[in-house]
């Protein structure tokens, strides 16, 4: 006889269904199911690695982390070698990432490397990868602003007191907005629906108002506000507002410690886990995944989405 099961609920929330989809979400798995991260220790620890860990995706320093947390720098052999005069040492471990327009490749920790008799003294991001620094915002602020256009994101900025920073919201009647898909011979533009509106705080630096903006979007692409396409990212309304906030924090703290700028969500989650033993109940796939859309938004201008996909 089998055991009596609880019926599903007859109308579950986004949020819910979200959760009930695990076995598709890889980090998820590991972050509930495999205990990894449980702990709010373990989990400073990702967010640390993750953020200083800057020269390869959040999701690929997250697969770096899972394999090798005591990892320093990593590469793969042709690069050791040919950029660093450095060969792998025999019964090494690879490290396996996800390469760019292909399906993974292997690479190597510095520590799993010997120096040949010409090898060039190695640069301080090797030598040093996790040193604090201080950075500030270039080109990052204006491209993330461009590339949320094709999302249906309009960003404006108001006067507003030094406690206000901005906020995302639902749009409400028909706008539309205009987002550059090409630059040459002539510039054109496809126009996209405005969706959301997000408020930045014009009297803050450059550097508050990038941390303000990757914030409110990790909130949009980590489903909070729902989706208006699954595919794009994932409907996880209904989700309890500290869950949004911590996992909004999460992504703010990734983004701003990978450029080395003041890092607002530090104190937040600083506090959150001095409070608590275990992390709560978040979708670490939504929040990797989203810092490396958001960090990709900064970085290069992104093509149009496609309504049907």
């Amino acid at each position: 006889m089998k055991d009596a099961q609880e019926p599903p609920p007859q109308n579950p929330t986004p949020a819910a269904e979200w959760d009930r989809d695990l076995s598709r979400r890889a980090l998820d798995e590991l972050f509930r199911l495999a205990g990894e991260y449980k702990t709010t220790k373990q989990y400073r620890e990702l967010l640390k690695f993750v953020g200083r860990f800057r020269s390869y995706s959040p999701y690929n320093a997250m697969l770096i982390h899972t394999q090798m947390p005591g990892a320093i720098y990593v590469a793969p052999p042709h690069r050791w070698l040919g950029q660093y005069r450095r060969r792998i040492n025999p019964g090494a471990r690879p490290l396996v990432i996800l390469q760019p327009m292909g399906p993974v490749m292997f690479v190597f920790d510095v520590s799993d490397t010997e120096p040949e008799q010409d090898a060039p003294p190695l640069p301080p991001e090797i030598e040093r990868p996790f040193e604090i620094r201080r950075g500030q915002v270039r080109g990052e602020l204006w491209g993330t602003i461009e590339n949320a256009k094709r999302d249906g994101v309009r960003i404006n900025t108001r006067d507003a007191g030094s406690q206000d920073a901005g906020e995302i919201r639902e749009a409400e009647g028909e706008k539309y907005l205009a987002f550059q898909v090409k630059w040459r011979p002539e510039p054109e533009y496809i126009s996209v629906r405005v969706r959301y509106e997000l408020l930045l705080n014009s009297k803050l630096s450059l550097e508050a108002n990038y941390a303000t903006l990757v914030h409110e979007l990790g909130h949009l692409y980590c489903g909070h506000l729902g989706t208006p396409n699954l595919k794009w990212w994932p409907n996880r309304q209904s989700l309890m507002p500290e869950l949004c906030e911590f996992e909004a924090e999460s992504v703010c703290y990734l983004l701003c410690q990978r450029l080395g700028i003041d890092n607002p969500s530090a104190e937040y989650l600083s506090q959150y886990m001095g409070n608590h033993k275990e992390t709560p109940a978040i979708s670490l796939e939504c929040v990797i995944k989203s810092a490396g859309l958001i960090e990709q938004m900064g970085r290069e201008r992104l093509k149009p989405r496609k309504e049907k996909e």
